[in-house]
């Protein structure tokens, strides 16, 4: 394990990064324009992230810039104690060492997870993809400039450029030792990380996002909410997926044809339960797995719910304990919907698309759990430790 570098340090490593990101800004763009042309482009969502605009390289150096700023994640005391003989106990966040991070696509992950993994401590592997290789190296290669000019060695911040049968074999027996992977991407990468890891795995990325209108909702809100989550980023997993209306709404077929209109005009694919199909002639939906998917799409399921708790059970079901939102004026309807939800991030009339680091104050984020255990929803520095324990005695024995 590599020794703890300075909080001064660390944080000179990401001022002097965001400086040589504004330095480099068009050497980037220029080299992702070749992993661009290189990508086949059957992937919409993809390809999205794999662009490097300069509003991408503005939130890389923002983030550079805000890690630098924050209070170190490292050393907090999180208890106290004084034992009866006279010993002194405290418990302190502690790093990791050494994290592994597996993604797909985003440029914008080497910087961003890669800042809030080297602040919290710890020494970072990176393993993209292989679309944005390019990409990735450049920006690995602005890390090690900026490690070197601290005087500190560039071994805190390492590229893995392994195939799929490279990195089964490192994930099975590292070469090097690893204390924690995060896999962001897609199920079938987490299913694989999983699958072959030796050390424990963050899991990241699922969504399949509900959204319930309760019988006292505000349907303007109702409307500008799905929108918003259905259709500003398709290839999010904080993505909206589901739509549960209350059969007690007032004339809720006449909202469902609205809903649906407005969909349309976005061209989002549209599939309803057998009610709301009939309702608003829209196609029905082939069978219920459709309910456990998630769609990274212009396509959305919409269905009708006889109860406030039916639609609770329902999204407990099938949602990816990601976010569910409930779009009521009813405070204590919301409240008894929220405390039960079975979801990393839950909403009261808000869009679940806000599901992010950034936008919850973290400064960023290195993944979103939907595991419970060591933490849950947007991962963000305070959250990237671990814990220690340390004891100080004057001769005592038990």
């Amino acid at each position: 394990m590599s020794t703890l570098l300075s909080i001064e340090k660390r944080n000179a490593v990401l001022t002097t990064m965001a400086a040589l990101l504004e330095q480099e800004r068009e050497a980037l763009k220029a080299i992702n324009q070749q992993d661009l042309a290189n990508y086949n482009g059957e992937d919409l969502a993809m390809e999205k992230r794999l662009l490097v605009d300069d509003a991408k390289v503005d939130g890389m150096i923002l983030s550079a810039k805000q890690l630098a700023s924050q209070e170190d994640p490292v050393g907090q005391i999180r208890y106290e104690f004084t034992h009866d003989n006279g010993m002194r106990i405290s418990n302190k966040t502690a790093a990791f060492g050494t994290i592994l991070i597996i993604y797909e696509s985003r440029p914008d992950v080497t910087v961003e997870a890669g800042g809030i993994a080297f602040k919290s401590g710890n020494k970072i592997l990176l393993k993209g993809g292989k679309e944005s290789l390019l990409s990735n190296q450049k920006i690995v290669s602005l890390w090690h400039q900026a490690l070197q000019e601290n005087g500190v060695s560039t071994d805190w911040v390492e590229y893995l450029n392994y195939d799929r049968v490279q990195t089964q074999a490192f994930l099975e027996k590292p070469s090097q030792r690893v204390d924690l992977i995060v896999p962001r991407g897609g199920e079938k990468l987490i299913e694989f990380t999983k699958k072959h890891a030796s050390c424990p795995v963050i899991v990241s990325g699922r969504g399949n996002n509900f959204l319930y209108i309760n019988k006292e909702a505000d349907l303007k809100k109702a409307l500008d909410i799905i929108i918003n989550g259905k259709t500003t980023n398709i290839g999010v997993c904080n993505a909206l997926d589901k739509v549960l209306i209350d059969s007690s709404l007032p004339n809720w077929e006449d909202f469902g044809k609205q809903l649906v209109d407005e969909l349309k005009k976005y061209n989002v694919e549209i599939l309803g339960d057998d009610a709301f199909a009939n309702a608003t002639q829209i196609p029905v939906i082939e069978n219920e797995e459709i309910w456990y998917e998630e769609f990274l799409n212009y396509k959305i399921v919409i269905g009708i719910v006889n109860s406030n708790e039916e639609a609770i059970a329902k999204i407990n079901k099938y949602c990816g304990g990601h976010s569910a939102s409930i779009i009521t004026q009813n405070d204590a309807v919301a409240q008894e919907f929220m405390d039960n939800i079975d979801s990393a991030a839950v909403y009261q009339n808000a869009s679940t698309r806000f599901t992010d680091g950034g936008q919850f104050g973290l400064g960023g984020e290195l993944a979103i759990s939907t595991d419970k255990l060591h933490q849950r929803g947007p991962i963000g520095l305070q959250h990237l430790v671990t814990n220690k324990w340390y004891i100080y005695g004057e001769g005592q024995i038990r």
